[in-house]
């Protein structure tokens, strides 16, 4: 699939607002509204670098900039396999990834597989390389990982939306 063109976990994701204690958050039927799922895709599609967030083994978190792309409803990337961030997703899958703008944040809480079939291997560095200018390194040494979201929370960090537009939207597993 190309970039832009949707699967149903782009299309209908259940949108609600996030539990935030303290924050202020609106209920869902008041202020401006939830944003659309449209606001968060285009966030994720556009960004050039993302954060992505994984646990090690002894429950330290990990912090580590990345180069991806959102394409068919996931969050794609590659690593090196020996990498830390390999190493705690081959241990343990769920993580976060964000892009890099925290003015209007849209995190994707989600699990991280790796791509091993040659066609979508063949999508994906396609997509990469028309994003970026080159392709993913080796895949066979450094491992292309698919994260499907689970839970993505939107955020606009400006006072008079703050706490009427954060949306969280659910996915199905």
């Amino acid at each position: 699939m190309t970039p832009g063109t949707a699967r149903s976990a782009d299309r209908d994701p259940a949108a609600s607002r996030p539990h935030m204690p303290g924050y202020g958050i609106a209920p869902a039927g008041a202020g401006d509204g939830l944003l659309p799922w449209s606001w968060a895709v285009h966030r994720l599609e556009a960004a050039i670098r993302y954060w992505l967030a994984t646990t090690g083994p002894d429950g330290s978190p990990h912090l580590a900039a990345v180069w991806g792309l959102w394409l068919d409803g996931a969050f794609h990337f590659s690593t090196g396999g020996r990498s830390r961030k390999a190493r705690n997703l081959a241990a343990g899958p769920r993580c976060a990834v964000t892009p890099e703008h925290a003015d209007e944040s849209v995190v994707v809480q989600g699990v991280a597989s790796r791509v091993t079939d040659p066609a979508e291997l063949s999508t994906l560095l396609a997509a990469y390389e028309h994003k970026y200018g080159s392709g993913f390194p080796d895949p066979v040494q450094n491992p292309v990982l698919t994260v499907h979201p689970r839970v993505v929370i939107g955020v606009v960090e400006r006072e008079e939306q703050f706490t009427t537009t954060a949306t969280r939207w659910v996915f199905p597993s």
